[in-house]
């Protein structure tokens, strides 16, 4: 049975957004685990910050350098069920993960989660879109909580179920992924339906004219990027050093750096979720301009002799 016009102009719907969000959980779940399981790992083959740094280049790479290549793809010919595929992928590299015998499967291991986050986020935002209906903020809000409770859920699994039962549990979080599977599987099947009346919409209607310039539109995109490159960077750096940071400089336990790990990437995903009511209230540009500032490196540094909890001065050229 086809989809009418009016219902594809309708409110959202609802129970594809809350799978949606249940989906995108497994997958930024995976994300988080990874840096917070660094201790683990690096205890367990006895690696060195080098090699720690090249697991998370392989994941950064795979995950964001493979990112547009899925989504030009799927431009031109869209796979309903490719978010299977993409969590698929990452189930394979939490297993991978969990039973890795030696260092060398281990960069593999992250880039598979890379890999599939690639082709997960492209056709599941496009869902999240068709779902919306006229409410597209609603849409992509619900579609992120899934994935901020995932980023900010990792640590504290990592301290409360793998610290606790080594690395073989993480196989265990592979359930979350298979749950997700089935619910994209069903999401899969709508979206195929919804796009093919969204076509014959569109077709009827013709398309709909755009206000700016591709020039216009090429110029806004690369200052976009060319602002979320450093502040990217600058967060995958503090994730991945952070719980090293607390464990041999302040002294703290494994198992409370990953707890204060949580802290930091529940922040995160806070700040996330009010970026937008904050957005409309202040404003698009104060918010970016905020949000890129907001993380660059504090000019105030403690030197390593500095117990915790004091006061450090602000650091000296020179």
């Amino acid at each position: 049975m086809g989809t009418s016009p009016a219902a594809i102009r309708s409110g959202p719907t609802l129970a594809i957004l809350a799978g949606l969000s249940l989906s995108h959980l497994p997958n930024d779940l995976a994300h988080s685990l990874l840096p917070a399981i660094y201790p683990l790992l690096k205890s367990r083959f006895a690696l060195d910050f080098g090699q720690i740094g090249l697991i998370t280049s392989v994941f950064q790479v795979t995950a964001a350098i493979l990112l547009p290549v899925a989504e030009l793809y799927s431009e031109r010919r869209p796979l309903p069920f490719s978010p299977v595929v993409g969590i698929a992928s990452l189930l394979a590299g939490q297993q991978l993960l969990a039973v890795a015998p030696a260092y060398g499967l281990l960069p593999t291991a992250a880039g598979l989660v890379g890999f599939g986050s690639a082709i997960f986020h492209p056709e599941a935002s496009r869902v999240a879109r068709l779902a919306a209906g006229s409410r597209y903020g609603l849409a992509q809000s619900m579609f992120q909580v899934g994935g901020n409770a995932g980023t900010a859920l990792g640590p504290l699994l990592a301290a409360f179920v793998v610290v606790l039962h080594g690395q073989g549990s993480v196989a265990w979080f592979s359930l979350a992924a298979l749950a997700g599977m089935a619910v994209l599987t069903g999401g899969g099947r709508w979206y195929r339906r919804r796009f093919a009346a969204v076509q014959r919409l569109a077709a009827s209607t013709g398309p709909a004219g755009g206000s700016l310039s591709r020039t216009r539109v090429g110029l806004t995109i690369s200052v976009l990027l060319a602002l979320i490159f450093p502040a990217s960077f600058y967060v995958a750096s503090f994730s991945s050093y952070y719980t090293f940071y607390l464990i041999n400089r302040v002294g703290v336990p494994v198992a409370q750096s990953q707890v204060l790990l949580f802290v930091v990437l529940g922040l995160v995903a806070a700040g996330t979720i009010l970026g937008g009511p904050i957005g409309h209230r202040l404003g698009r540009k104060p918010v970016i301009w905020g949000s890129i500032l907001g993380v660059l490196p504090s000019p105030w540094r403690c030197p390593m002799s500095v117990s915790p909890g004091r006061w450090c001065s602000p650091s000296r050229s020179g």
